[in-house]
């Protein structure tokens, strides 16, 4: 039978976006509403402000995990990301292509998730101005999705521009937080921790596993670029630098920041906040007025970092079914590319309305579920992934091979199952009915398509 690939053999991307650009699509994505959100989250699972722990563990994650993602994206520089890495890296035992439709499958459920949480905490935010009900904030959310989703119909030499001034504006927000903490915040209050703070025992451990998942909800984003390799120049080099820098640059700001705030605002107060950052700004203040202002201010500045890590989301999301479709695994309408602008526009499309419905949901109901799904479906099976590809595909060149091979592998996937089974049960429950139904969903599949059934060597 004839691939979607061989009926468009035009269907090709360009590569424009060098390390400046793969960086600032990594960290916007990274640096959305998450933090201003998860640092109340963090502190209730912990209860106390010694979020810090959870802070380092998270980022030691990430690397561990951005390792895998940086050797599987040089080895495997396409669109799709872990698609095409699952998928390559299971060949060799006959269910590259289960493992890549059930990638895809939950990309259907994460995807918009994903974008519709970045959402919902964007009109969240809005309370600090104007409370919304909560039909109000799911318009605006979608809204907010629209609009994103229409900013980035344009070829992707213009996306990275415009990534680069969103960039811009996450480091503004952030180092506001940051200088304003050096001269108001108390480094004493800080890290006086309550007792249990160093007590390592099984509360210690649940707590700190709980708030690590949130953790993880901020840090995530580090992989964007590898859903957009085949636009990334010079990819085997940009790709692993580009999350190393992300990640590093991204725990360094939210370590500071998180201090700033806890060494102002007492921890008690902090973990019912809403607004935590704008509360902040505005005690930099002793003049009333002022102080209204800089809240205003600064919440501005919060609703845009939330809309450019949006941008990036939707952007990366959107170059997996196109990825799937062009290799014949998915409906071949995704694989269509704009005639004049050469991006995906039919995938776009379809990411970003798809979010819609999502966004009348809580962001508690989004984020631990959100999580605890991508780790039972797809992050432990990469973590596999990189030593099977890197023992068994020998065809395909390794240009770049993590440090101390495969130890982050190895480490990466143990932390993430002890995130997994330390997070609510009912996600649990959850993720592994979902990988049920994605299992029966491929059987479905392979019925309809029998030439899907078998990978090709």
């Amino acid at each position: 039978m004839t691939t979607v690939a061989a009926q468009t053999p035009t269907a090709t991307l360009d590569r424009r976006m060098g390390l400046l650009q793969a960086s600032a699509t990594n960290i916007i994505s990274m640096v959305g509403i998450g933090p201003f959100l998860t640092i109340p989250l963090m502190i209730a699972a912990m209860n106390g402000p010694h979020i810090l722990y959870a802070w380092v563990a998270g980022a030691f994650l990430s690397l561990c995990d951005g390792l895998v993602y940086a050797q599987l994206g040089a080895a495997l520089p396409g669109s799709g990301g872990s698609y095409l890495y699952l998928r390559e890296a299971y060949k060799p035992f006959g269910i590259g292509r289960l493992m890549a439709f059930v990638f895809i499958f939950q990309t259907i459920l994460v995807a918009p998730l994903s974008i519709a949480g970045g959402a919902v905490g964007f009109s969240g935010y809005l309370n600090y101005f104007y409370p919304l009900t909560a039909m109000q904030g799911g318009v605006i959310a979608a809204v907010l999705c629209i609009v994103m989703t229409a900013l980035l119909y344009r070829d992707i030499e213009s996306i990275g521009r415009l990534t680069v001034v969103m960039l811009g504006v996450v480091l503004v927000t952030v180092g506001w937080v940051i200088v304003a903490g050096v001269f108001t915040s108390s480094l004493t209050q800080a890290f006086t921790y309550p007792p249990q703070a160093f007590q390592f025992d099984r509360v210690f451990l649940v707590g700190l596993g709980a708030a690590s998942l949130q953790a993880m909800y901020s840090y995530g984003g580090y992989n964007q670029v590898c859903n957009i390799g085949e636009e990334i120049v010079n990819p085997t080099k940009t790709i692993p630098r580009s999350i190393v820098l992300s990640i590093v640059v991204v725990a360094v700001l939210y370590i500071l920041m998180t201090t700033a705030i806890v060494g102002m605002i007492p921890w008690e107060e902090a973990k019912t906040s809403t607004t935590v950052a704008s509360s902040f700004i505005a005690r930099t203040f002793s003049d009333p007025g002022q102080a209204r202002i800089a809240g205003w201010v600064m919440t501005v500045l919060i609703l845009f970092v939330a809309a450019a890590s949006l941008y990036a989301v939707i952007l990366g999301y959107s170059r997996v079914p196109f990825a799937a479709a062009r290799d014949g695994d998915f409906f071949k309408v995704f694989a269509k590319v704009h005639p004049r602008k050469h991006f995906p526009h039919v995938s776009l499309l379809v990411i970003g309305l798809v979010s819609l419905p999502f966004c009348f949901f809580t962001l508690g109901q989004l984020v631990n579920w959100l999580m605890q799904v991508q780790i039972m479906l797809r992050f432990v099976w990469q973590c596999g992934a990189v030593m099977l590809l890197y023992h068994y595909r020998k065809d395909i060149p390794q240009p770049w091979v993590m440090w101390a091979y495969p130890f982050p592998a190895i480490i990466s996937l143990v932390l993430w199952l002890y995130l997994f089974f330390t997070g609510p049960v009912a996600g649990i429950i959850f993720s592994f009915a979902f990988l049920a139904v994605a299992a029966a969903a491929y059987l479905v599949f392979i019925r309809i398509h029998p030439e899907a059934k078998a990978d090709q060597a």
